[in-house]
């Protein structure tokens, strides 16, 4: 399996597709990703339309098991991020 790509690689990578130099490609991805942090902040969830969905999600507190002493811990309840691919993107790659 090769190795992903690092951030420097995505950029050249996206400055080449889209013909633009290595810095704006940056401030141009840099742009996307700070309107999907206040869009997701502001609606709680973003859809990316050939990609999916990524939405805040609450989840509730619970019991777990700390795996080395098999004690029981309470876990708080927490908001997380919850990516979920579309169908598309599965079909395309798997």
């Amino acid at each position: 399996m090769e190795k992903r790509l690092t951030k420097s690689q995505l950029m050249a990578a996206m400055a080449e597709a889209w013909g633009v130099s290595k810095k704006e490609a940056e401030e141009h991805y840099m742009a996307l990703v700070d309107l999907l942090y206040k869009e997701i902040k502001r609606s709680g969830e973003v859809m990316l339309p050939g990609l999916g969905k990524m939405a805040k999600k609450h989840r509730n507190a619970r019991v777990g098991r700390n795996p080395m002493t098999g004690e029981q811990i309470q876990i708080p309840a927490k908001t997380v991020l919850k990516f979920t691919v579309n169908k598309a993107a599965k079909d395309s790659l798997l």
